[in-house]
């Protein structure tokens, strides 16, 4: 079963499929440091990195185990990020949200409203029932994304990732359609 990638779009940004054009800017991006500071993986050190991430987000399409949207601002329609909907389980009708973008967008609202469309469209779409995310307890920005888009803090993973030797906790959110119903989603 595939899941095509949807383009979605927003009063400000546009949420597509990544192509091979997206290469060049998905390194510049996952290679931050800072930006990647909170992340389960070390920032990228070789381009190659690029095209492995993009052949994953076809095989989780063809698979139908979920989808990664590159993100552009609708205004200029540079490259600011990605958000991803993975681990689909439709029997469950459960999937995983993550996201990531450049630093210099950080504090307007981009990944709450990109986040919010993939979030509209995986519940409406796919029917489901309940969305999951992680993120380190240090990353208090990415924590308030996702209560304000409803999620709940359900518990902590200790000590669940070592990257480059720092040991680190995450909190683990979950967002049920029903709070979605009545919340954020309408």
């Amino acid at each position: 079963m595939t899941l095509p990638t949807p383009e979605l779009h927003t009063e400000r940004l546009r949420l597509r499929p990544f192509t091979e054009a997206d290469a060049a800017s998905l390194y510049a991006l996952q290679s931050d440091a800072h930006v990647l500071r909170y992340w389960d993986s070390p920032p990228w050190t070789d381009p190659a990195r690029s095209q492995r991430f993009l052949a994953t987000c076809r095989r989780i399409e063809e698979e139908g185990s979920g989808a990664r949207l590159a993100v552009d601002r609708a205004l200029d329609g540079s490259f600011i990020g990605w958000c991803g909907l993975t681990g689909f389980d439709p029997d469950f009708r459960s999937a995983s949200l993550g996201y990531v973008f450049d630093a210099t967008t950080w504090g307007n609202g981009y990944a709450t409203e990109t986040a919010h469309a993939v979030l509209r469209w995986a519940y409406d779409t796919l029917d489901l029932n309940r969305v999951q995310a992680e993120t380190d307890t240090r990353n208090v920005a990415s924590a308030r994304v996702l209560e304000k888009l409803g999620f709940v803090r359900e518990g902590t993973l200790r000590e669940d990732c070592i990257v480059n030797g720092d040991v680190s906790d995450s909190w683990v959110y979950g967002l049920l359609r029903r709070d979605w119903d009545a919340t954020a989603g309408r």
